[in-house]
C-alpha cells in the first residue's frame, strides 16, 4: 500500500507510521532520527500527478533529518512551528486541526463501543518543531488493541527529490529542502473473529523553497485510504463499508472511488502468498493534481468517514458466538496481516530500518498471531470464500 508514522517515522502506509520517505537513509548523527509516518517512499508521485521524471527511479539514499522526539507529559495547543502562524487557516493549520479532531472522535466512538477499555496516550514533541500523539487502547472488552495516532513532523530531504518533483529543467542546484508531513494512521484488531480489522491512514506533505533557491514554487500532496481486513465474510457488511466509502468520493469525484477502490487492491497485495490482505476500500497517494482545497476537504470527508463505516459493523459482530476454530481462523488471517505490514508496508519497513519510534511503529500489529505450516481452508467453507474474494478482488457494490 503505497505511506509519515503517527511515531514519526515518513512513508505512505498500512502502519501508524505516515509518510512516503523510504528511499532515505538515515542520519549518522546519533542525537537524529529518522522520520517515516507510517502507513510509504518520499514523494512517490502516482500516475494521477504525472511528473516527467519519476521521482523514485531517481532519488538516491541521502540523509533526512529529523530531531528526536522527547515524551512531554501534557499535549500542547499545537505541534506547528511558531512561524507557522498557528491556527492562522493555512492548510498546514487546518489539517492539524482535522486529524486531531479525527483522533478524538475515533478515540470517543470506539471507547463507547467497547464499553471498559480506555486509551492510554502517550504525546512527544520535538525542539525544532513537530510532534505526535500516540493512542492505544489494549486488552478491551471488544478490541483486542486499537492504536490511533497523529503526529506532524518537520525535516529536511535531498535537493535531488525537489528537482524532481519540480519536473523541469533548472540548471541550479539548490539545498536541502525543508519538508513538513502531518499525518493520521490507525489500526483496530477486535477480539471477536466476526468482527473486521479496520485500517485508516490521512496524511499531507509539502516541501519548502530551498533556502538557496528563495521564490522556487513549493510543493504538496494528499495520501490516504480506508480498508477492512475481515476473517469472515458478511456481504452485507462489506457492501455497507464500500457504499461510505463510495459516498465520501463521489461528493468529489466519481472516478475517485473505482480508481482509488483498485488501488487499494493492488496495494494491499501479499506477493509471497499470492493473496490480498483483506477486502479492501480506497487508497490514494501523491495526489496534487486536482485543487488543494478541494483535496482537503476530500481528505477530510474521508477521515469523517471512518466512524459510520465501520462502528455499525462492529456492534452488529462484536458479540457473535464464535468457537475455537472460528478463532484459529482469525489468527492465521491475522499472521497475513502481520506478514504484510513487516515485508511490504513501506511506512512500516522504513521506520524500523532508520529508528523511528519503535512502539508508535509496530503499533499496528495485533497482541495475537498463528502461523500453521501448509493451511489450506476446505474448498466451499467460509474460510475457503474469505481466502477466494482475497486472491480475486471483488466488485462489492
Amino acid at each position: 500500500m503505497p505511506p509519515p508514522t503517527a511515531a514519526l517515522s515518513v512513508p505512505s502506509s498500512s502502519s501508524p507510521s505516515l509518510f512516503p520517505l523510504s528511499s532515505f537513509s538515515s542520519s549518522n548523527n546519533p542525537h537524529v532520527s529518522s522520520f517515516c509516518p507510517a502507513p510509504t517512499t518520499l514523494p512517490k508521485f502516482s500516475s494521477l500527478s504525472k511528473p516527467k521524471t519519476p521521482l523514485r527511479n531517481l532519488t538516491p539514499l541521502s540523509a533526512v533529518s529529523i530531531e528526536k522526539e522527547t515524551l512531554i507529559s501534557e499535549r500542547p495547543h499545537t505541534f506547528l512551528r511558531d512561524a507557522d502562524g498557528g491556527d492562522d487557516g493555512s492548510v498546514r493549520s487546518r489539517f492539524q486541526r482535522m486529524i486531531l479532531e479525527a483522533q478524538e472522535s475515533v478515540c470517543s466512538a470506539l471507547e463507547a463501543v467497547d464499553g471498559a477499555g480506555k486509551f492510554k496516550e502517550d504525546a512527544w514533541t520535538r525542539p525544532g518543531g513537530g510532534g505526535g500523539i500516540s493512542r492505544v487502547l489494549q486488552d478491551g472488552v471488544v478490541f483486542e488493541k486499537a492504536g490511533v495516532n497523529i503526529s506532524i513532523v518537520y525535516g529536511v530531504m535531498p535537493p535531488e527529490a525537489y528537482r524532481a518533483a519540480k519536473a523541469a529543467a533548472d540548471d541550479r542546484k539548490p539545498g536541502p529542502i525543508p519538508f513538513f508531513a502531518a499525518g493520521i494512521s490507525s489500526v483496530l484488531h477486535p477480539k471477536n473473529p466476526f468482527a473486521p480489522t479496520l485500517h485508516f491512514n490521512y496524511r499531507y506533505f509539502e516541501t519548502d523553497a530551498p533556502k538557496d533557491a528563495p521564490g522556487a514554487p513549493r510543493q504538496w500532496w494528499f495520501g490516504g485510504g480506508t480498508d477492512l481486513t475481515p476473517a469472515y465474510i458478511f456481504e452485507e457488511d462489506v457492501k455497507h463499508f464500500h457504499s461510505i466509502q463510495k459516498k465520501a468520493c463521489d461528493k468529489f469525484d466519481p472516478s475517485f472511488y473505482p480508481r482509488f477502490k483498485k488501488w487499494c487492491d493492488d496495494y494491499f497485495y501479499i506477493k509471497h502468498r499470492g493473496e490480498r490482505r483483506g477486502l479492501g476500500g480506497i487508497f490514494f497517494d501523491d495526489l496534487n493534481d486536482y485543487d488543494q482545497e478541494m483535496l482537503l476537504s476530500f481528505a477530510t470527508e474521508c477521515a469523517n468517514s471512518v466512524v459510520p463505516a465501520y462502528i455499525p459493523i462492529i456492534e452488529k459482530r462484536k458479540d457473535t458466538p464464535f468457537n475455537e476454530s472460528q478463532k484459529a481462523w482469525q489468527q492465521l488471517r491475522r499472521g497475513r496481516y502481520v506478514e504484510f505490514n513487516l515485508v511490504y508496508d513501506r511506512g512500516t519497513t522504513f521506520g524500523l530500518k532508520t529508528g523511528g519510534r519503535i512502539e508508535s511503529i509496530l503499533v499496528s500489529l495485533p497482541l495475537s498471531a498463528r502461523w500453521e505450516y501448509d493451511h489450506k481452508p476446505e474448498e466451499g467453507s467460509e474460510e475457503w470464500k474469505l481466502l477466494d474474494a482475497c486472491i480475486n478482488p471483488k466488485e462489492w457494490i
